[in-house]
């Protein structure tokens, strides 16, 4: 006995290339920015909010300095952005990216964190100077999909995952 295998109908192909076709004209371009942070802070100010942590993030002597500082300033030059920062506890800096008021969060940030439902979240980073073993992220708004991976894109680069 032999199995016949299926054929795509015609009018099933033609209404695939049909949606690709659409789509591709539409400008969509994934991954996106519903709110368009990548696109406002590039050339512009990103607004950085932190919480002091050691050699990651020290705030002793007014604007922060530290290794996870360091990399911040990097990304921000890398998309020839401005780093605006703000000096905060976790839950404030969560509550102003919910907000809007920031475009990211980093510092002591470690995978486990309790804001997953709040925030989008980066891939973990163990190479971090001052990190004691720790795996790092770093937060950005909901949704902003296209600013994470420009920020992890650069992350990977300069300390790998």
């Amino acid at each position: 006995m032999t199995r016949e295998i299926p054929r795509r109908s015609a009018a099933g192909s033609a209404l695939a290339l049909l949606t690709a076709l659409t789509l591709a004209g539409c400008g969509l371009t994934i991954p996106s920015d519903p709110d368009g942070t990548l696109e406002s802070v590039h050339g512009g100010q990103l607004r950085v909010g932190v919480a002091p942590d050691g050699e990651l993030v020290d705030v002793g002597d007014g604007e922060p300095t530290g290794s996870v500082i360091d990399l911040v300033d990097g990304f921000a030059e890398s998309i020839d952005a401005t780093p605006d920062w703000t000096v905060a506890t976790e839950e404030t800096l969560v509550r102003m990216l919910e907000q809007g008021d920031l475009d990211l969060i980093a510092g002591g940030i470690t995978s486990d964190t309790p804001w997953l439902d709040k925030a989008g979240v980066s891939r973990g980073y163990t190479g971090i100077d001052g990190a004691d073993g720790r795996t790092l992220v770093m937060l950005v708004p909901l949704g902003e999909n296209a600013f994470l991976s420009e920020l992890e894109r650069y992350l990977d680069a300069e300390v790998g995952s």
